[in-house]
């Protein structure tokens, strides 16, 4: 599994490297998919104006908890009262971001714990991921030890697709690569009539 391909339950050839933010982003996946699965049991059942309520909580659930506003807790606070298996869905997906937010031992004992909340949970996608990021364990810890990631890589990456973009025309490749140098390089020639400030 790639971390572009992102997601749980699918996997390639052998224990391909993730990225570690695909992680947090995993759990969000499985919190949408109980999240539906519930609005969908809801409404099927009859149950319309809770099936409204749980329908408008899709983007509050996904929210970070600090950046919840005043009205947004207490949406929350109803979506606890209405349907418990939502709320710990969302507390689950809440624990596993903050175990990406501590201090390497702090993290180590927040991962276990939340492997062992998430297998017994009796919430399907929040079970299999927690078999996912059993699988990944070793990979995880390592990023929480090291704090390395792939981002800077990324966004050099996207920058040079967007000069190839601009390079479009050129007659050969020499040119974008020149392009990508001046462009990311941190050079800075002075340039004919201009004055360096």
């Amino acid at each position: 599994m790639s971390g572009s391909e992102g997601g749980p339950g699918r996997r390639t050839s052998g224990k391909a490297r993730t990225a570690p933010w695909t992680r947090p982003y995993w759990a969000t996946s499985a919190l949408d998919k109980v999240r539906r699965a519930i609005w969908n049991q809801t409404r099927r059942s009859g149950q319309k104006t809770q099936a409204t309520e749980l329908k408008g909580s899709r983007w509050l659930l996904l929210r970070n908890a600090q950046d919840l506003t005043a009205n947004e807790t207490a949406k929350l606070a109803l979506v606890a009262k209405l349907n418990g298996p939502l709320y710990r869905a969302y507390l689950l997906k809440e624990q596993l971001r903050m175990v990406f937010h501590v201090g390497y031992e702090e993290a180590l004992d927040s991962l276990e714990h939340w492997l062992q909340w998430a297998r017994r949970c009796r919430i399907d996608p929040f079970v299999a991921l927690a078999r996912t990021i059993a699988y990944y364990r070793a990979d995880i810890e390592a990023t929480l030890l090291h704090g390395v990631n792939n981002g800077r890589v990324e966004s050099l990456n996207t920058k040079v697709r967007l000069i190839a973009r601009r390079a479009f025309g050129f007659r050969s490749a020499q040119a974008l690569i020149a392009l990508s140098e001046l462009t990311l390089g941190g050079l800075c020639p002075p340039l004919p009539g201009r004055q360096r400030p």
